[in-house]
């Protein structure tokens, strides 16, 4: 038997919302194991002067497989 958890994390990029996404994706890499799927539950963006995205960003629900 099999127990998953789900953790949100918050992946941020000043390129574009899916760029955001793979950073999340990245990092959540780095210290999880056992990654089986994500939803991306949310995209919102930071605006600067002039009215341009200075920072898009990407809510990201992850989750894995917890071991032992």
């Amino acid at each position: 038997m099999a127990v998953a958890r789900i953790t949100e994390i918050i992946g941020s990029s000043p390129k574009s919302w899916d760029d955001a996404v793979k950073n999340a994706l990245e990092r959540a890499n780095k210290t999880l194991r056992g990654l089986t799927g994500i939803e991306v539950t949310k995209m919102n963006a930071a605006v600067g002067k002039g009215g341009k995205i200075t920072e898009y960003r990407a809510h990201i629900r992850i989750t894995f497989i917890l071991e032992g």
